[in-house]
């Protein structure tokens, strides 16, 4: 999908210099609905909000940026056929689906419900005092009809404030969530001044999605709420000006 502001920008490393095309998906340009008890952002079409420009990035569907209230959020409702997962920043993130699981996710973790042929869940906020602040996030996976499916990523000690760290793969590698797509996110986690790398491969793509901080991805800042996507294959280097974490989506 076409989305609104390309920039070019030239890296230097070993000895050539490798120009990477980023389209840029500002934070102010995104759509936004707020239901009292839901403040949400949306980087795609999605609800109310519909652009024919901005349906998707490949198999990436939605990418909510959601505040719910203190002891309000979705009640049970149905999907299928879409992997759907959460990324918790702020607050406690309360799940209950038709396959029996009940689970608590703090700032950090990630839970992946594949709703294949059919699930029902709830998303609710339990804290009667704290807001709840989480990425909701939707990816077409690769068949319809599938077995449905939960799983999740809990950071070990080392992995908390790793600079990059897998969450969800295909195959579940390195203890990330399990996913029914060529898809592999990864969580960037960078104080002021670091730096982390990742090497994009031919015939593949990236979508990053900046949740909070500011950082520079080859030549081209980028701070909180904003997303880019780029085909160019290559190094592509993120340093930080700010305290920063991402999500990164590395697409087939």
């Amino acid at each position: 999908m076409a989305l609104a502001g390309s920039a070019r920008a030239r890296h230097h490393c070993d000895m050539k210099t490798i120009e990477t095309t980023w389209t840029v998906r500002r934070a102010s340009e995104r759509g936004h609905s707020d239901h009292g008890w839901l403040d949400s952002y949306h980087t795609f079409s999605f609800g109310d909000y519909y652009d024919p420009a901005q349906l998707g990035f490949r198999s990436l569907r939605v990418l909510n940026d959601d505040r719910v209230a203190p002891g309000m959020g979705f009640g049970t409702h149905p999907h299928r056929d879409m992997e759907i997962f959460s990324y918790v920043l702020e607050g406690t993130l309360e799940h209950r689906d038709s396959m029996g699981n009940h689970r608590q996710l703090k700032p950090g973790q990630i839970q992946l419900m594949s709703a294949g042929r059919g699930v029902t869940h709830s998303e609710f906020n339990p804290s009667p005092d704290e807001p709840l602040h989480f990425l909701q996030i939707w990816i077409e996976p690769r068949g319809r009809g599938l077995r449905p499916r939960y799983s999740e990523w809990n950071p070990t000690p080392e992995q908390m404030d790793a600079a990059k760290v897998l969450v969800i793969s295909p195959d579940g590698r390195d203890g990330s969530a399990l996913i029914h797509q060529d898809a592999e996110v990864y969580r960037l986690r960078l104080p002021v001044g670091q730096t982390a790398h990742h090497e994009l491969k031919p015939g593949r793509a990236v979508w990053l999605h900046v949740a909070r901080g500011a950082l520079v991805a080859n030549g081209v800042r980028l701070t909180s709420g904003d997303g880019a996507s780029t085909e160019t294959p290559g190094l592509l280097v993120f340093h930080a000006s700010a305290p920063t974490e991402a999500l990164l989506f590395d697409l087939a």
